[in-house]
Formats: structure tokens, sequence, C-alpha cells
């Protein structure tokens, strides 16, 4: 190899490794099969991700109908809501153990009798890791999705195209636990988002914007690379039945955090026009990110981003930032260090005390320990940040 330094070494080492999402690591009996290959030759797997409560009431609320008084009393409280699921769980799992005694056999041998693998045992487990279901594509015909749409045609199911495993440039392609994190907040909080025109930089597959176009108005889904956008683009038409009972709308848009301007070539498969430019100016007051602080120059374009549309926005925004804190032993520090969110945080405080005469950012943490409603394991490295963009001009 040669004289190496220890800088080169570490980043040797980043620049080599393959990044794997470990959303889908905890797959017991699901066999992993590849549907087809992407653009650039990687593996593309069609997954099921399951909400854990009826999006047909939900969807039946958000359009106007009247919902009973139990339903509006177990939506009103995400903590109740949680607390009813937590109750039925053990009153199940104590109903199913009754009965239950030690019997002996024709020679007097102990049986043990062994507890059943209830329907409640499965969703215990389910509410602590990610069921995943890949399912085998045609590559090349109309109707690729046409044998999925017969077979789960439920509004409690996201489908969502995805990579199990990534170099760096494509980590998009993957779904992220913060992003869940962000989906379970917008679930939770869906009243505050009801009707509204919200952005999203860095929308990777798609799944936060999916979830937020069953409450949102319109939903702009950006990132960069055709590639990306467009399975970004396959993953919305697949749950457009979950968007449709609510009227919402998802457009997917190519937004460069290293660049000033939107791109606006009519040539270009996910430009901008003039008018979704003047809309998103004119109407947007959430943007959101979810897991895209991984690279210090690309945290600092974002955060550049934010500043920029935020300030020509009309009205006044806010901004939610999903991040997952990961630990990494580098040669560097011959410690375990998070460089990547010790980057995030310390450019997250200077945009709170940014003073410009033009823009005032308020910055706070919201605590994560509200209802889950997607299946993942919510560790207590996943983090989530609002940030009040008030114009002082």
């Amino acid at each position: 190899m040669g004289d190496v330094t220890e800088e080169e070494m570490d980043n040797l080492t980043f620049k080599s490794d393959t990044v794997l999402s470990d959303v889908h690591i905890h797959c017991p009996n699901k066999r992993h099969l590849m549907v087809r290959l992407n653009a650039v030759g990687q593996p593309v797997f069609l997954s099921y991700f399951k909400l854990l409560w009826n999006t047909d009431n939900w969807a039946s609320e958000k359009s106007g109908r009247e919902a009973t008084a139990e339903r509006e009393h177990q939506y009103s409280s995400g903590d109740e809501l949680c607390d009813k699921d937590r109750n039925n769980l053990k009153n199940e799992r104590e109903s199913n153990t009754e009965g239950l005694e030690a019997l002996l056999d024709d020679d007097g041998d102990l049986e043990v009798v062994r507890r059943p693998r209830s329907t409640s045992n499965l969703e215990a487990e389910d509410l602590s890791r990610d069921r995943v279901y890949p399912v085998i594509l045609m590559k090349g015909k109309e109707d690729t999705f046409e044998n999925e749409e017969q077979e789960c045609t439920c509004t409690d199911v996201v489908k969502i195209e995805h990579t199990m495993a990534t170099p760096l440039e494509d980590v998009g392609k993957q779904v992220w636990r913060a992003a869940f994190l962000l989906a379970d907040y917008v679930l939770f909080k869906r009243d505050m988002f009801r009707c509204c025109t919200v952005l999203e930089l860095g929308g990777g597959t798609g799944i936060t914007s999916i979830i937020m176009g069953t409450v949102a108005n319109r939903v702009y889904c950006t990132d960069v690379g055709d590639d990306l956008l467009a399975m970004c683009e396959q993953n919305v038409a697949l749950n457009k039945h979950l968007m449709e009972p609510g009227g919402g709308e998802i457009k997917v848009k190519e937004l460069d955090w290293l660049k000033d301007e939107f791109c606006t070539d009519p040539e270009a498969l996910f430009s901008w026009s003039e008018e979704e430019i003047a809309d998103l100016h004119d109407h947007c007051t959430v943007i959101m990110a979810a897991d895209v602080f991984y690279d210090d120059d690309l945290t600092d374009a974002l955060f550049r981003t934010l500043y920029r549309i935020t300030h020509n926005l009309k009205k006044s925004c806010t901004v939610f930032l999903a991040i997952e804190k990961r630990l990494n032993f580098t040669l560097r520090h011959m410690d375990i260090t998070c460089e990547a969110y010790s980057h995030f945080r310390n450019t997250l405080n200077d945009l709170e005390n940014l003073q410009d005469g033009k823009m005032k950012y308020h910055v706070e943490p919201i605590k994560s320990d509200f209802c889950q409603f997607l299946s993942y394991e919510r560790i207590e490295q996943l983090e989530l940040w609002k940030i009040i963009a008030d114009q002082l001009t």
C-alpha cells in the first residue's frame, strides 16, 4: 500500500464501505428476492409496510364525513391509542395462556405444553421489528404491479420500491429509520398538516412524502438523480390509493442543494414549471427532511437551501428535521465519535443564532415518545427537530 496517513486511511475506509440500511435486517422467515435491476444495475425490492391503524376511517375523517364519537375519542390522543393497544395486547396474551397446565404422557413423563404462537404475539413482535415482503416483478411489462394491486388492495399498507445496499452516493434509494420517525409524527399530528403545501428535501424513496400526501393538500418531494427520482415517482404511483380519498397530490421534482436555482429546463424529466415555483413560494408552510445529514458539505448545502427557500416564502414556515445519531470508530480520533451529527448540531445552532435582519429561526427538539404507527425499531439515537422560520421584513 505504501505510506498512508491516518487521514487517508479514514477517507479510504469511509469511501469503500457499502452502506446498508438496518430497517430490513430483521426479516425472519421471509425470502429476500431480487425483483429487478434498476438503471445502474442495483437490485430493487418491493416492500409492504403496514400502518398500525385503520386508514379507512382516517381517510373518511379527512374527506369531511362524520366519524363516530368513539373513533374521535380514539384518535384524539396518540398516547391514549398507544395505551389502549398495549392493554389489548396484554389482555390477549393473558387470555391465551389461561388453562395451560402440565400434563403427563402415557409413560408418566412430564409433557411440556408450549404457549401457542398467537396473533397477539405476532403483533407484539411487529411493534419492534420491520416486516418485509419482497415481490417478484416482471421487467418490461406495463402491468408490472397488476398482481400486487389485486393481492393487496387494503388502505393500511404502504408499498415502497427500494434497494437494500448501495454505495454512499445512492443511499437515497434505501429506506431509513428517521424517515419512519418523521412519518409517525405526521400521522400523530395529522391535523397540523391537513391541507398544507409541503416541501420535502432529500425525499429518497418518497415514503415520508407519501404519508404526508394522505393529509396535506400538495407535497413537493425533491431529490437529485433521474434514477432515484423515477423510483420515487413509481412509489407515489404505487400508493395513489392512500391519497385519493383526501385528494392529496405529490409532485416529484429535482432540487439540487448545490445549486442556487430551481431546475426549469423543460427537457429535464423532473424540472419545475414557473407556476409550480410560484405555488411553492405562495403557499408552502412546511418543509421536512429525514436522514440526510451524513456528509458535512451536503449538510451545509441543505441549510443554505433552507435559508434561501424560507427567505422567499410569503408565509411563515415550520421545518421538521429527523436524524439518526450514528456512532462510528475513527482512526483519526482513535475513539467512537459522531462527526456528522456534531456538524449538524453546530450548523443548527448557527442557524438559530443568525442575525441578518431578514429571518429569525427558533429551534426546538421534539420528544420522540409519540405513538408509533409504522413497524420499525425506534431507537434512542433517533431525533426530531422543529425550526420555526419567521421573516422579519
